[in-house]
């Protein structure tokens, strides 16, 4: 019987041909500075989840406008630039954000700065 060596190398001689090898770093070169924080987004979302919440529940809201009025009624959907008011006995109002001072949820809890008249 003849022992007959292979012409193919074997997966360990090749690995080591192409291993890439050590970079030697000069030493008075220096590592770049850690990366600082990354900045926050602009868009955090809160806003949509809290309109889609108080439509889901049909919460009752009073929107304060900027000139002090205060409408009350539900928010039926909302967009970028204005929100529906659906209201009881009233006509429902499309109103833009931007005349918006805030809104709270409307009843009791808020009547009563939200601790149901408990100090």
């Amino acid at each position: 019987m003849v022992n007959r060596k292979l012409f193919r190398p074997t997966l360990t001689e090749v690995k080591e041909q192409f291993a890439p090898r050590p970079v030697q770093v000069a030493p008075q070169q220096v590592p770049p500075p850690p990366r600082k924080k990354p900045a926050p987004p602009e868009q955090t979302h809160a806003e949509n989840f809290y309109y889609v919440k108080q439509m889901q529940s049909r919460t009752p809201v009073a929107v304060v406008l900027n000139d002090g009025e205060v409408l009350r009624g539900t928010v039926e959907w909302y967009d970028r630039d204005c929100i529906k008011l659906t209201r009881y006995g009233s006509p429902n109002l499309l109103i833009y954000k931007h005349c918006i001072r805030y809104l709270y949820k409307d009843g009791e809890d808020a009547a009563n700065g939200g601790t149901n008249g408990q100090q």
